[in-house]
């Protein structure tokens, strides 16, 4: 009687395991993403229970600089980054020879003008001292802005990368100082005025719809983009967090959390 069950019960297995199944959802998946603390992390983390219910684990990694996640990104440590503006990512490929690509573009972080020691643009005195990146996309958004603002005057009005080289008019005869984007809000009792990115803005609590002195609006062309490699960017688990990241729910999140600071881009 034993027996006979057990090859009973054998030969059941044995027809389960032949047998073709319908594909579940994936399991004990990882997928590694590069952001920056504020705003991308914190959209991520949102997004992150989410995605573990649909059997994605979604592990973080918190950069404070723009060049390591992209690095890492490119040499396979890591598989996807989340932080950076489609004309940083084109200049970042043609500087260092990288092969990165969009994915899907999540929202837009106005960069704002900011100042500890006047409180409009038009206090600014001659000879003010003026921070802005020292890279060239975001130092070219910096320009674009001043522009707008009056400060400044570019050969190429439109240009997104332009450089210090290309200021024609600067008729309060402002002096420049190129820094790394992280280290913007911490000069800013060191100089008269800064410009920062609105990530790094938040970081150090500052409220870039209350303190900027003059910020870009709901249409820049600065959309911060989820980013990948050829080689993964069709993987299914990065087209899941692709989905997550531009869902009604990220929507409501980022109006909520943020009160304009941050713009979905969706």
């Amino acid at each position: 009687m034993n027996r006979r069950f057990l090859i009973a019960a054998a030969a059941t297995l044995a027809l389960a395991a032949c047998s073709p199944q319908a594909p579940g959802p994936k399991a004990g998946h990882v997928l590694t993403v590069a952001a920056t603390a504020v705003p991308h992390a914190e959209i991520l983390e949102f997004v992150k229970p989410q995605l573990a219910k649909d059997g994605l684990t979604l592990q973080i990694k918190v950069f404070n600089d723009y060049v390591q996640p992209n690095v890492q990104v490119e040499q396979k440590q890591l598989d996807v980054s989340y932080f950076e503006t489609l004309p940083y990512l084109e200049q970042f490929n043609k500087d260092r020879g990288t092969h990165l690509v969009p994915i899907v573009g999540v929202h837009i972080e106005p960069m704002g003008a900011y100042s500890r020691k006047v409180k409009t643009l038009a206090e600014l005195t001659d000879g003010a001292t003026v921070a802005i990146p020292n890279e060239a996309s975001n130092g070219g958004r910096a320009l674009l802005l001043l522009q707008k603002a009056g400060l400044i005057t570019l050969k190429d009005p439109a240009n997104p990368l332009s450089s210090l080289r290309d200021v024609v008019g600067n008729p309060k005869r402002l002096k420049f100082k190129e820094l790394e984007s992280a280290t913007l809000p911490r000069v800013l009792d060191q100089v008269d005025l800064a410009l920062i990115n609105t990530n790094y803005a938040l970081d150090a609590k500052l409220d870039p719809t209350k303190d900027a002195l003059a910020i870009e609006d709901g249409k820049s062309p600065y959309v911060n983009y989820l980013v990948g490699r050829a080689d993964n960017q069709n993987d299914p688990d990065v087209k899941k967090l692709a989905a997550a990241l531009t869902s009604p729910e990220v929507k409501a999140f980022i109006a909520q959390r943020y009160h304009g600071a941050v713009v979905p881009a969706f």
